[in-house]
């Protein structure tokens, strides 16, 4: 009997199909606990962003990657989420374990005001409305007396009982641990009933309602997800970075996200973690590039942003152009032809 032959739905559903998973899960695990205690600062630093930004894009791939539903508000909602965080541990004193699923909720709860009237959008029209909302959103925090507008607002740092995270590797090991346990309930989320009913609106939504989907109920489900997870994001960046302006969640953090999913690999967890990876490391690769090379080119470094953008869309057009279905593409490919080697079939 082959190894891969599945005897019971049980075997079927398991998230771990077979021991050489389970073996590279353990590797992964032991790595992400050892290596960072030999990194240095700034490495860190770049790690925690990854892991931010990983969250966020989990949730802006349900929505769009796999509900098929274009929306242009995910700096928005990441703007809530971190506003929301900001002033109920500041201005309400509430603790951090509970500003975090409390910002999540909040930018959920707004992402119902517009999932709702937005059942009737599809498309082009969809992700106007969706923009359109972003707009609002940035308003108002630019103009609202509470969040001081373009002056900043200062956050606390990270407290969870006497424990206050401090340096890096705190850092890191906290939110490392969120992303992780973010990336386990994704993908049970995805092979659930409510996972198999957004791919089904996905791929075809009327063939979806012919088959008892209700269509109106899981819409309204991913958006609510998708704001929590960018909710939930926007909390961990406001106490990572301790400013927020609203500038910092305007469309290019959307077209950022939107570029992570597509990259890594629409509707696929696994390529919204490579994604994250390369899409967060480019920039900081640009940058150590240029410092090696600046005391024989100093001009480098006056035009390093533009080399940054040309670089990082020439990056995403290249991986596009080889496999459009991203990273994650990539890797089946790789792994098909180690299977099957020395065969070509």
């Amino acid at each position: 009997m082959s190894r891969n032959f599945k005897v019971s739905y049980k075997e079927d559903m398991a998230l771990l199909q077979n021991g050489w998973q389970k073996g590279w899960l353990v590797i992964l695990v032991l790595t992400l606990i050892f290596v960072p205690l030999f990194l240095g600062r700034y490495q860190l630093s770049i790690l925690n962003e990854i892991s931010i930004v990983l969250i966020g894009a989990l949730g802006l791939n349900l929505i769009i990657g796999y509900t098929g539903q274009l929306s242009l508000a995910h700096g928005a909602f990441v703007a809530i989420g971190a506003y929301s965080s900001g002033l109920i541990t500041g201005k309400l004193a509430l603790p951090f374990l509970l500003s975090l699923p409390l910002s999540g909720l909040i930018a959920a709860i707004l992402g119902l005001v517009i999932g709702i009237p937005s059942l009737r959008l599809k498309g082009l029209y969809l992700a106007l409305g969706t923009l359109a909302f972003g707009f609002i959103i940035e308003y108002i925090l630019q103009h609202w007396d509470l969040t001081q507008g373009d002056l900043g607002m200062g956050v606390k740092r990270i407290t969870i009982g006497d424990w206050t995270i401090k340096t890096q590797l705190e850092y890191f090991y906290f939110l490392g641990t969120f992303a992780f346990l973010s990336v386990l309930v994704t993908s049970n989320i995805v092979r659930s009933k409510i996972g198999r009913s957004f791919i089904a609106i996905r791929d075809r939504d009327i063939a979806a309602e012919a088959m008892g989907i209700n269509i109106i109920k899981y819409k309204i489900i991913a958006f609510a997800l998708s704001a929590f997870y960018a909710g939930m994001a926007g909390c961990l960046t406001a106490h990572f970075n301790r400013w927020l302006v609203p500038s910092s969640f305007d469309i290019s953090l959307t077209i950022s996200a939107i570029a992570v999913i597509i990259v890594g690999g629409l509707g696929t967890v696994l390529g919204t973690v490579l994604g994250a990876i390369l899409i967060t490391g480019i920039p900081h690769a640009i940058v150590y590039i240029v410092d090696i090379f600046q005391d024989s080119y100093p001009a480098l470094s006056g035009i390093v942003v533009e080399i940054k953008l040309g670089i990082f869309g020439l990056v995403i057009i290249a991986t596009l152009l080889i496999e459009p279905r991203g990273l994650v593409g990539i890797y089946q490919r790789i792994k098909v032809y180690w299977k099957t080697w020395p065969f070509k079939y």
